[in-house]
C-alpha cells in the first residue's frame, strides 16, 4: 500500500480489526445422550478457525492479535412458519496487517462476518487501477463462497 504524505510516498501495511462470529446449532445424538449444545457447538466451531488461523499462513496477511474474550451469545432466528430456532454465536476480533486491501477479501466475503474497523492508516488512496482489480476480485471471491455454499446446501 502506497499512501502519499505532501511530496513523500511511503508503503505502508493496512491495519484492521475484523470481527467474525461462528454459528452453532445444536446437535441431538444418538438415543437419549450424546447430543451438543449450541454454544458447545459454536465454542468448537471457533476453536477450530481459531487453530486454522494459527497454523495455516495467509498470503499477504499477517495476522498480529486473535482476541477470543468476548462471550458466546444467543439469539432466536425464525425458522419458517412462527417457529423460532435458538442458534448461539462465538465470536473472534481479528487484528490484521495487510499489504493490499484486496487482502481482506476472504474475509469479508464469509457468513460469519461481522464488522470491520480501520487501524491505519487515517486516509487511503486508490488509483483507477487498484479500484478495479479489488472490485474484480470481490466479484471474484464473492462467486467462489457462493460456488461454496451450493455445494454444501445440495449434499
Amino acid at each position: 500500500m502506497k499512501i502519499r504524505i505532501g511530496d513523500e510516498l511511503l508503503t505502508e501495511h493496512i491495519r484492521v480489526r475484523i470481527r467474525v462470529d461462528f454459528r452453532g446449532e445444536s446437535k441431538t445424538g444418538r438415543f437419549f445422550f450424546g447430543g451438543k449444545s449450541k454454544e458447545l457447538v459454536a465454542e468448537t466451531m471457533r476453536e477450530q478457525q481459531v487453530a486454522l488461523l494459527r497454523n495455516v499462513p495467509l498470503q499477504g496477511i499477517i495476522i498480529e492479535d486473535i482476541d477470543l474474550s468476548l462471550d458466546i451469545y444467543t439469539v432466536a432466528e425464525e425458522n419458517g412458519r412462527r417457529h423460532h430456532d435458538e442458534v448461539a454465536y462465538a465470536p473472534i476480533i481479528l487484528t490484521l496487517r495487510v499489504e493490499n486491501i484486496d487482502d481482506l477479501l476472504p474475509f469479508l466475503v464469509k457468513p460469519e462476518f461481522r464488522k470491520i474497523e480501520f487501524l491505519s492508516p487515517e486516509n487511503i488512496s486508490l488509483h483507477r487501477l487498484d479500484m478495479e482489480r479489488l472490485l474484480f476480485r470481490l466479484s471474484q471471491s464473492f462467486q467462489q463462497e457462493l460456488r461454496l455454499l451450493e455445494q454444501k446446501y445440495s449434499r
